[in-house]
């Protein structure tokens, strides 16, 4: 404002001054209505805007604004500091001291007033207002007495030079808006700070945004423009008094360093207290009855001071305007997805705000960013990434709830209304597969086929049915779904839990197999285990059949290795074409289950058995023409025999799986259609039975 506000209005002229002036609000605007929207929708403690950003969009960006926030907040007191000093040797030259010692000297009466605590902070904080308005005041005064028409006819209009271009002078003038954040950083601090906030800050962008506008008109009537574009410092020689001028510098610098020396340790206290990075839970404590984050003051001064020793600030400053910049982003895009997601929990009492002007503020922010400086714009945001990754990798359990799932929510919630409308086609086909895992511990060959045969492309629901009264075993059924969302997550599985209670165990099949899912996600394969018990086969069977008239797939795994630990066999994915109908279905899932990285070396072989004298170069031109159209590599072996069982147990060593296709049959057809598997869930390695309802295309 004092030293940099008359260029941008020698060059920009006062219409367009103007209008830098309200885009530069505008994005301000928006963010201060993102955070009172957020701000009123929670109990805000303290932290500023790491609080506001975490409880909204997770841990992982909250952990990113609490760093570079932070970071920029302690080097911006080294900033101001060095511009109090400036300003305090150009106004009384005669200071018998050298530039670093006044400013390490300010620093530690700076670090002396925040240590004492806030309210004693804010008490010299009046006073620097009262200073500041008196020197404004002073400009305001020598203004009026030099300003004419003329003056003001001559600068309305922009005179743009080969550097001072309308970016340029934006990115010059768009710091003096960037301290909407000092009130919210003090959120720990407020009696009310859902009343507070919001006020304070539109308050001070207001008022701010009239200064400015007053202050523009003022330049513009009482300087020419070769002195507003010239080398003079314009506000001090148009002032009444020039030394009030100076006074208004220092107290401008001062005033900065004091806030963000106090805004600072707030946001790195309460990101430690959340534990996120336990290193950092030194900073947590704090001191006093009203919790003053000393400790973080204190490597907050540090901080400072090692920028004071080290010197040129220049190259950093921009990356440090980067930083705020991000957080107001930030904050807009929390806003943003705290209303597009339209979770109930979002009741802010502020409600004038729309997803729309959050949306602007982001995307102004972002804008901002790349006009001011598009280096470093792009390393603030790589910076930013990686950190988001880091938090990210290390998993944070945190206490709070977040946008995450809301925002899941939402857009789960469309997706599936928009597959709903869609009409189903072939070339669309994904393995939703309803494992009948009972207890999973025991069976883990078969939780461990429905995740691999699905190979993260469709969806996988481990299925448990209790038999009795639904009054009797709720406790049971909750409990069993607990455990079946530990051991999901125990073991890392992309699965969903899905246990009923029903009288038997047919009709707990029915309703599951029924009601399961939602919309175009219910499950269209079934898939269960080979049991050797022959008390079993009619249960077997009518799952069979029941399947088939829900016209869902079924999987049937007989698996060597039925432990509690299981691998994948060592050899070939084989696929005995027994049944053409099923051959469809069983090739597909031959396909899925090579794409997991396990099974990328296991060879895909088509083992075809046809009667000894059949055309052998015929049914292999067939069955290549089909892996063509399936676009699918396989081997084909077509085996003439008279002894199928045979022909495929010599050609299929070694092998890690065999997929063979079967015909369900009705229930009082059971023992003859469980006899004729046996024969086949006796071949060596794995063996999984397929059934195909049908749609499957090879060819979509």
């Amino acid at each position: 404002m004092f030293l940099r506000f008359s260029t941008v209005v020698g060059y920009a002229g006062l219409w367009t001054t103007l209008l830098i002036l309200l885009a530069a609000k505008v994005i301000t605007l928006t963010t201060a209505l993102s955070i009172s929207s957020i701000s009123t929708n929670m109990r805000v403690r303290g932290g500023g805007a790491y609080y506001l950003i975490s409880r909204s969009l997770g841990v992982e960006f909250g952990g990113v604004i609490a760093v570079f926030f932070y970071t920029a907040q302690a080097v911006a007191v080294t900033l101001y500091l060095v511009g109090f000093t400036e300003a305090l040797l150009s106004a009384f030259p005669g200071i018998p001291f050298s530039y670093r010692t006044v400013a390490t000297l300010t620093n530690i009466i700076v670090f002396a007033c925040v240590y004492i605590g806030a309210g004693w902070t804010i008490r010299i904080q009046y006073g620097i207002l009262a200073v500041l308005m008196v020197s404004i005041g002073s400009f305001f005064l020598g203004a009026w007495q030099q300003a004419s028409p003329a003056t003001l006819q001559s600068n309305l209009m922009p005179d743009w030079k080969a550097e001072y271009t309308l970016p340029f002078l934006f990115a010059l003038f768009f710091p003096a808006v960037t301290g909407i954040m000092a009130g919210v950083n003090m959120s720990g601090d407020l009696k009310d700070p859902s009343r507070s906030i919001p006020r304070g800050t539109f308050a001070a962008i207001f008022f701010t945004a009239l200064i400015y506008a007053v202050l523009a008109v003022m330049l513009a009537a009482s300087s020419p423009r070769e002195v507003l574009t010239g080398p003079g410092f314009v506000m001090e020689q148009t002032a009444s008094s020039g030394k009030l001028i100076y006074a208004g510098v220092i107290c401008a610098t001062l005033s900065s360093a004091l806030g963000s020396m106090m805004g600072a340790p707030r946001i790195l206290q309460a990101f430690a207290q959340d534990n996120i990075f336990t290193w950092l839970r030194w900073f947590a404590v704090g001191s006093g009855p009203v919790n003053e984050p000393r400790r973080a003051v204190v490597i907050t001064f540090l901080i400072a001071q090692l920028g004071i020793l080290a010197g040129d600030l220049n190259r950093i400053a921009p990356v440090i305007t980067m930083f705020f910049l991000l957080t107001y982003g930030t904050i807009n895009l929390a806003c943003f997805y705290e209303s597009i997601t339209r979770n109930p929990s979002f009741r802010p009492t502020f409600k004038m705000n729309h997803w729309f002007l959050a949306l602007i503020g982001t995307l102004s922010c972002l804008a901002v960013m790349f006009l001011i400086n598009t280096l470093w714009a792009v390393i603030a945001i790589v910076l930013a990434a990686g950190m988001f990754l880091l938090i990210e990798r290390a998993e944070i359990v945190v206490q709070w709830g977040d946008l995450t799932s809301g925002m899941a929510f939402q857009r789960a919630r469309k997706a599936i209304l928009r597959l709903e409308k869609e009409r189903y086609h072939p070339k669309n086909w994904r393995p939703s597969i309803l494992a009948l895992s009972g207890n999973p511990k025991s069976r883990i060959h078969l939780v461990s086929y429905a995740c691999l045969l699905s190979a993260d492309r469709g969806i996988v629901s481990l299925g448990q049915i209790i038999t009795g009264q639904l009054e009797d075993r709720l406790t049971r059924q909750i409990e069993a779904e607990k455990m079946l969302r530990k051991f999901i997550a125990r073991e890392k599985l992309q699965a969903f839990p899905a246990v009923v209670v029903d009288e038997n165990f047919a009709d707990g099949l029915k309703a599951l197999i029924q009601c399961h899912g939602i919309g175009g996600l219910r499950p269209n394969t079934v898939l269960m285990g080979w049991s050797q018990d022959t008390t079993k086969s009619e249960t077997f069977s009518m799952i069979l059949t029941l399947a088939q008239k829900m016209k869902r797939n079924v999987l049937v795994v007989r698996c060597q290795q039925q432990q509690e630990k299981w691998d994948p066999q060592r050899g070939a994915i084989n696929i005995w074409w027994n049944h053409p109908a099923c051959g469809p279905m069983m090739l597909l899932f031959g396909f899925l289950l090579k794409e997991n990285q396990q099974w990328r070396d296991c060879p895909l072989r088509i083992l075809r058995t046809v009667p000894p004298k059949a055309d052998v170069e015929n049914v292999t031109a067939e069955m290549r023409e089909t892996l063509s159209a399936a676009r699918i590599r396989a081997d084909i072996v077509v085996l003439p025999t008279e002894n199928p069982i045979r022909a495929v147990r010599q050609a299929m060593q070694p092998s890690a799986v065999l997929f063979a296709g079967i015909e369900p049959a009705d229930t009082d057809k059971a023992c003859p259609l469980i006899s004729s598997m046996q024969e086949v869930v006796n071949l060596p390695g794995d063996v999984i039975l397929v059934c195909n309802a049908g749609d499957v295309s090879l060819s979509a």
